[in-house]
């Protein structure tokens, strides 16, 4: 219980402490399990430089699925992170909405493995992008509970608010780019999410308030 003339600053909420670690720790944990798929590959040490090189080759679409989803992940956190340095409470209501976020998160890895272990094949990469968009929904959801009245800090703005509600609306519509373009060829889903700073600059300018701060946010 906060004593009588103890600033409200110098409280601290630990339930929301110990939900920012926890995430924390998720997320890093998810973005390190990527790196364990791609394994060292066997060379024969009589096959020359060249033999290097080859087999290399071979891990591409290992190394690819790794550096997309390291961005990915890392994308997430990022946002994670920014929307909940604006909270200064805890909410019941974001437990349950942020272990599932983190739930697909940590699904994450095995989804990078199989898209890479058949790369080009139409399933493996359909699977990791509606998963992508299922976890861009979730982390909407999430960001705006912790940017919502329930939780939001005294000197959040409303242009945080629309800011951090307009970077996930990007992530969704770029996902669903992403997995439009799986359907029809698999290996370049990743170029649909070159088009999130196109829907970043829809969704986050400040004419886009009335639609970043709707409820369905």
């Amino acid at each position: 219980m906060r004593r009588k003339g103890e600033s409200m600053s110098q409280t601290t909420d630990h339930a929301l402490e110990r939900t920012v670690f926890f995430s924390d720790a998720v997320f890093a944990i998810a973005i390190t399990l990527l790196v364990i798929e791609v394994h060292v590959p066997h060379v024969e040490r009589a096959g020359g430089d060249m033999a290097f090189w080859y087999a290399l080759g071979h891990l591409m679409p290992n190394l690819v699925g790794f550096f997309v989803s390291f961005s990915v992940i890392g994308a997430f956190w990022m946002g994670h992170h920014r929307a909940f340095s604006l909270a200064s409470r805890y909410s019941p209501r974001i437990l349950g909405w942020n272990l599932t976020l983190l739930g697909a998160i940590a699904f994450m890895p095995f989804l990078t493995a199989f898209m890479a272990e058949y790369a080009g094949a139409r399933v493996p990469a359909s699977l990791y992008w509606g998963w992508m968009l299922v976890t861009a929904l979730l982390n909407l959801r999430v960001n705006t509970i912790a940017v919502g009245p329930d939780m939001r800090g005294p000197d959040t703005t409303p242009d945080d608010v629309r800011y951090i509600r307009g970077r996930g609306l990007s992530t969704i519509c770029a996902s669903i780019v992403a997995l439009a373009i799986a359907q029809f060829a698999p290996f370049f889903g990743p170029l649909g999410m070159l088009t999130l700073p196109v829907f970043r600059r829809v969704f986050c300018r400040p004419g886009a308030a009335s639609i970043a701060t709707s409820p369905a946010g």
